[in-house]
């Protein structure tokens, strides 16, 4: 969920605390989330949204993930869900919270996209709800969103393709929230319905808004070549990527955040070259 070190939506407190803003539709909330033990997660929440954003607790942290299933079939993969067996893919439901960060993170280098969020964040989000860590605030309202002038989108950073993208997104900001409760294959249908709005950034929406294990970054800068020489010691584009990961379906997404929890992804492995078998019989 956290978009840069300096996420003003995201913070990680010196006691280990998760705080994490979001604006409900019964209006902005601040959640402060704990760990007690190996079994016990705790919520607080402050705000006019405290009581949706505590019942969505759940699907934030998971519950709704369901890794049964899940085969490792590859060493490094095996080592790594072996090493965190709780990960679990989380659920917003907060569909354009997800998806105008994504627009921003298009075709731009993340240092770059991550400093354009902060920026208009900070300049038009609202102050966090309750004892919320100093400069916290909670995302801009669609209205609050359409209303930022040009001339500040520039300022912080981001093109006119890019603004203009977001603004074809809010324009139709309810039929987009909407595709949470549709099945993974309709709401990737909607969400590239939308001018601007490719494979990349749906799968990204996924991953966050809908809780998508599946949902595959294909058309990412670095991610294909990441997993070509981590798991088949071998350069991948996107096609070869799809094609080795198909193995993995439904659960590709959750090989890929194994790899980034366990450090593994993208560390060019020189051993033995490992054999790729197609399933398909081909």
């Amino acid at each position: 969920m956290r978009r840069g070190r300096s996420d003003p939506t995201f913070q990680v407190s010196q006691d280990g605390a998760v705080w994490r803003t979001t604006l409900t539709k019964s209006g902005p909330a601040t959640l402060r989330l704990t760990q007690s033990g190996l079994t016990e997660l705790h919520c607080e929440a402050w705000g006019e949204g405290a009581r949706e954003a505590l019942e969505g607790a759940p699907d934030l942290l998971g519950e709704r993930d369901d890794p049964s299933g899940f085969v490792a079939q590859h060493p490094l993969v095996r080592d790594a869900h072996r090493r965190w067996p709780g990960l679990r893919i989380p659920r917003t439901g907060r569909v354009i919270e997800s998806l105008i960060p994504a627009i921003l993170e298009q075709k731009v280098i993340s240092l770059q996209a991550t400093a354009s969020f902060r920026a208009l964040v900070r300049a038009h989000g609202t102050p966090a709800p309750g004892p919320a860590p100093a400069g916290m605030r909670v995302p801009p309202s669609a209205r609050a969103w359409q209303l930022i002038p040009s001339w500040e989108w520039h300022r912080a950073g981001v093109d006119p393709q890019r603004s203009r993208t977001v603004m074809v997104c809010l324009a139709v900001a309810r039929q987009l929230e909407a595709a949470s409760d549709l099945t993974a294959a309709e709401a990737s249908a909607r969400l590239r319905a939308v001018p601007g709005i490719g494979e990349w950034t749906a799968a990204e929406v996924a991953q966050r808004a809908f809780g998508d294990a599946d949902a595959l970054s294909v058309g990412d800068y670095h991610l294909a070549g990441a997993i070509g020489h981590t798991l088949f010691d071998a350069d991948f584009d996107d096609a070869l990527m799809v094609a080795a990961m198909r193995i993995w379906q439904p659960h590709r997404y959750r090989v890929v955040r194994l790899l980034e929890a366990s450090g593994t992804l993208g560390k060019p492995r020189h051993g033995p070259r490992l054999a790729f078998v197609d399933h398909r019989g081909h």
